[in-house]
């Protein structure tokens, strides 16, 4: 197949070097074009222009944010003028259900197709290609891109018809990961005040009750405090549960929890920890209770 990839970040290049395994002609786009740069000697062709990477059957877009998904649809030089009628955007990016909405509209008046599909997963897991896919769209479109998602992830989740239906899905998702995170923190600030071995503590949590892998994956990264190199920065973690909140605003559902944790990142970049992993949120609670941390307090 054709495809165009656009975002060469710690996920998007694992995810479009699987693609390029998996035998696909790829065309990429990254705004650092140092970063594409394995993938080219590995025989991917390398776009000027996000627009260059949609002029195949699909191109994709797993980038950080609104504003860098709208610069490379909507830009002169973007994948909406580029691509052709029935051609697909498929966008993998955590990003609001308005711009989701805005995308969708913007597809269907050009008679292009558009589905989300955001995944859940860390950098290793894109890697390996174990990512959970959850895609909304038409139906006959969401079948069409399968063949992708089986090279990029270990299972496929669609959620509807409606694209915006999918981010919802993340962007609850990711608030309940940040709600995991943070009574960890708590947790673990607890029991290590009675001198209790953090790492020992985690062991037992996860061989017992609390056997899910987010408590596994972010229990084991709070107690060794391994918060650098960031799988996922703390200032995008601030940025999905900010857009749950948007989200839960319009359709009038109260989220307090939601509320405190989004503070509790404000309070972790106030501190500038920004780009630490977001599994640092644990810091505060650290610090809170008379821990020694790196992160400056506020006076």
């Amino acid at each position: 197949m054709k495809l165009g990839f656009i975002g060469l970040g710690h996920m998007g290049s694992a995810m479009a070097a699987n693609l390029l395994v998996a035998g696909h002609d790829l065309t990429v786009y990254n705004r650092t074009k140092a970063k594409a740069a394995p993938l080219v000697k590995r025989g991917a062709h390398l776009a000027d222009t996000p627009g260059a990477t949609a002029r195949g059957e699909v191109v994709i877009t797993m980038l950080a944010d609104d504003h860098a998904v709208d610069e490379a649809v909507f830009g002169d030089d973007g994948i909406l003028v580029a691509l052709s009628p029935d051609a697909i955007h498929i966008s993998m990016s955590t990003i609001s259900v308005a711009d989701s909405e805005r995308l969708t509209r913007a597809h269907r008046e050009k008679r292009q197709e558009f589905v989300a599909a955001p995944v859940f997963g860390r950098p290793d897991a894109a890697a390996s290609a174990k990512l959970f896919i959850v895609p909304a769209g038409k139906r006959e479109v969401v079948e069409r891109c399968q063949p992708l998602f089986d090279v990029l992830g270990q299972r496929t989740f669609p959620i509807g018809d409606e694209p915006p239906m999918a981010n919802l899905v993340k962007l609850s998702g990711n608030f309940l990961i940040a709600s995991v995170i943070e009574a960890l923190g708590e947790a673990l600030a607890l029991v290590s005040k009675r001198g209790i071995d953090r790492v020992q503590y985690v062991d037992i949590l996860t061989n017992t009750l609390f056997g899910a892998p987010v408590y596994k994956t972010y229990g084991e990264l709070i107690a060794e405090e391994r918060y650098s190199p960031a799988g996922f920065k703390a200032e995008l973690g601030y940025k999905d549960v900010s857009l749950a909140l948007s989200a839960a605003r319009e359709l009038k559902v109260p989220m307090p929890l939601a509320s405190l944790i989004s503070d509790r990142f404000l309070a972790l970049l106030a501190s500038r920890g920004g780009d630490l992993d977001w599994s640092a949120l644990a810091l505060l609670a650290k610090r809170d209770a008379g821990g020694e941390t790196p992160l400056r307090r506020s006076e």
